[in-house]
């Protein structure tokens, strides 16, 4: 199994317009592997402009956010870079597309790391961010997902929101829920 790293991926296209996903990037050697699935606006930027912005935050409003159309975060840009990082980014990695391993389905860009930086400190995790994320991730994949299976694994995460969640965890729930419910309902 493959290292991944939850990050919000920041690309720009051929004309500098900004987009933010969330993307699970994968260790590989002493880079990343960015594998977007096909069609993706991720993918067509990286072509365009083979640079990225890994960025690595704990306001789980922006992993919410990109899945139900919440996409505009403030970004500020980085030195010596075509790529903006988002200004809620506690650190930072820049990604050089340095090979292009093509696949139908998911080609995987191979990256090397230019620059990092951090801007503010980690100050810790609580059951109900992961919680989120791990929302967001099955929200990602309710086309793929049985019903019983989304809604069992949303039973037991609730449980964490329930316990341990801030207002911005709550709200990044809600959104994703939101989601949830028009799916179920055919939307």
């Amino acid at each position: 199994m493959s290292f991944i790293r939850e990050t919000i991926v920041t690309t720009v296209n051929a004309e500098g317009r900004v987009h933010i996903a969330p993307l699970g990037i994968i260790a590989q050697d002493d880079g990343w592997v960015i594998a977007p699935f096909r069609p993706s606006t991720t993918l067509e930027n990286l072509t365009a402009v083979p640079f990225a912005v890994a960025n690595y935050t704990d306001d789980m409003r922006i992993f919410a956010g990109c899945l139900t159309g919440r996409r505009e975060w403030p970004l500020v840009a980085v030195q010596d870079c075509p790529v903006p990082r988002l200004e809620a980014a506690l650190s930072h990695s820049v990604l050089q597309v340095v090979s292009v391993t093509q696949d139908e389905i998911r080609p995987r860009y191979f990256c090397r790391i230019v620059a990092e930086a951090t801007h503010a400190p980690f100050t810790g995790m609580n059951r109900a961010k992961a919680a989120v994320l791990e929302l967001a991730i099955l929200v990602s994949r309710l086309h793929m997902l049985p019903k019983q299976k989304v809604d069992c694994e949303i039973a037991y995460l609730s449980i964490a929101i329930e316990k341990t969640a801030g207002a911005d965890e709550r709200q990044a729930w809600d959104w994703l829920m939101e989601r949830v419910k028009a799916h179920s309902a055919g939307g």
